[in-house]
C-alpha cells in the first residue's frame, strides 16, 4: 500500500504545477480534477477563447493495478518525462494512449 500511496502524492506533485502556469490567450484555467478513491487524477483546460468554449481535458493519468497509465498528454513536453524524474520508474508507466500493439517499443511498461 505504500507503493500506491506514494504513487498518488507524486502524481498530485507533478500535476499542480501545470494548473499554475498561464496560458498565452484567452480566458483559460487549468483546473485539477483528483479522485483518489478511483485513482484518477485529470487537468482540465476551462474558459473562453475569444467566442470559443473550451472544455477539455489536458492530462489525464489513471493509477490501474499498480502502474500509472498515461491516458491523454496533451503537454509541449510530455507529462511521462515529468514522472520519470520524480521517481516512477519506465516499468511502471503505461502509455495507455497508444495501442497495445505499439507499447512494446516505448520503452515503457506494456499494462
Amino acid at each position: 500500500m505504500e507503493k500506491l500511496a506514494q504513487y498518488r502524492q507524486i502524481i498530485k506533485d507533478v500535476l499542480i504545477p501545470y494548473t499554475q502556469i498561464p496560458y498565452s490567450h484567452g480566458d483559460l484555467i487549468c483546473k485539477p480534477v483528483f479522485d483518489e478513491t478511483h485513482d484518477s487524477y485529470i487537468l482540465m483546460t476551462l474558459g473562453w477563447d475569444r467566442k470559443t468554449r473550451v472544455h477539455g481535458c489536458l492530462i489525464h493519468l489513471d493509477i490501474i493495478n499498480g502502474k500509472i497509465w498515461v491516458q491523454r498528454d496533451e503537454t509541449e513536453d510530455g507529462v511521462t518525462y515529468d514522472l520519470e524524474a520524480a521517481g516512477i520508474p519506465k516499468d511502471q508507466i503505461v502509455l495507455g494512449f497508444h495501442p497495445e500493439k505499439i507499447r512494446p517499443h516505448t520503452g515503457y511498461a506494456i499494462a
